[in-house]
């Protein structure tokens, strides 16, 4: 962490009194409303600390109904010589405007400022991809695990996220009872709270049965913690899994497995969804098992394989033909 970060953390935990109820009721209104997830809520509430950072280090002594453009605009500008990048500065700039807009809902505000607030333009990356045969390779990597629980349970884990393209908290969450493994069904708790039912494979579904035998059936030396008997994946203490050893196992396979791509839980999301619409699958279908909110997001992976491109062009531009 930088000086400069850790000035306006510092410095945010003495910001003036008069914007302190008002990130309260903020905060609030994201939990109970919003229904966002703790680290989403903790995100927005930091990105708010850093405008009153920035309000207290300029010296401005300016209530929420005193801001103008103006002093948007130059907080774009502090943001931006802080070194954060353009993707940071959006997230931030997107925090604000949404604690604006509560204002505006709670009748707090008549105008909202923010409303000719831009922001950085993003450039829209291509995500990083496995081919079906990379995603085979990790599968098989797992054939270096020793313990027999381990490989039952992560092939699953492995299965599950490229079955079905769960976000990773979304796969630590999923519930025994939000399967219906016989009809080829998950039932998956998204963003805010948002319940969807997205198709689970045969592959996967062999996979979670396996697993779920070698757990409930006792044939592991796992002992399930108390709270924790619908949680579906656990480690070996009972305990439920959390994302960053998702993000571990991952890492872990991938140098087992010889691939040199940055691969982690959410490249099988990216896998899964550009694997679909390759192979011909409707975009809005696509959407909805991704939980999408808006389909826009979804067309990122109409993206082409660059291989399957060279391949077309050479192959039927007229200048290429030999026929």
């Amino acid at each position: 962490m930088t000086w400069t970060l850790t000035i306006i953390l510092i410095t945010s935990l003495f910001c003036g009194m008069k914007w302190d109820s008002l990130i309260n009721g903020f905060k609030s209104y994201l939990m109970l409303e919003r229904s966002l997830s703790s680290n989403s809520i903790d995100a927005y509430i930091r990105d708010m600390s850093k405008f009153t950072s920035f309000l207290e280090i300029n010296n401005y002594e300016l209530s929420y109904r005193d801001i103008e453009i103006k002093h948007l605009e130059e907080y774009i500008h502090w943001i931006n010589d802080l070194g954060l990048k353009a993707t940071s500065q959006a997230r931030i700039l997107s925090g604000l405007k949404a604690f604006y807009r509560y204002l505006l809902m709670e009748s707090l505000i008549d105008v909202n400022p923010t409303d000719l607030l831009e922001g950085p333009r993003l450039a829209r990356k291509i995500p990083v991809v496995l081919s079906y045969e990379e995603i085979n390779l990790l599968i098989n990597a797992l054939e270096f695990e020793k313990n027999a629980y381990l490989k039952l349970r992560n092939k699953a884990i492995l299965e599950t996220l490229y079955a079905c393209g769960l976000r990773v908290t979304e796969l630590t969450e999923l519930k025994l009872s939000n399967l219906f493994l016989d009809v080829g069904f998950i039932k998956v708790i998204g963003k805010g709270n948002k319940e969807r039912l997205v198709p689970i494979g045969d592959s996967a579904i062999a996979s979670i049965k396996l697993y779920m035998n070698d757990v409930l059936h006792g044939r592991s030396s796992v002992n399930i913690k108390s709270g924790k008997e619908d949680v579906l994946f656990l480690n070996r203490r009972g305990n439920q899994l959390t994302r960053i050893m998702i993000y571990t196992i991952i890492k872990r396979l991938t140098a087992l497995a010889g691939i040199e791509k940055s691969v982690s839980p959410h490249t099988f999301r990216h896998s899964f969804a550009t694997h679909l619409i390759e192979g011909g699958a409707d975009l809005k279908a696509v959407q909805d098992m991704l939980g999408h909110e808006s389909i826009t997001t979804t067309e990122i992976y109409t993206h082409l394989d660059t291989d399957f491109l060279k391949d077309t062009i050479l192959n039927f531009h007229p200048r290429n033909r030999t026929d």
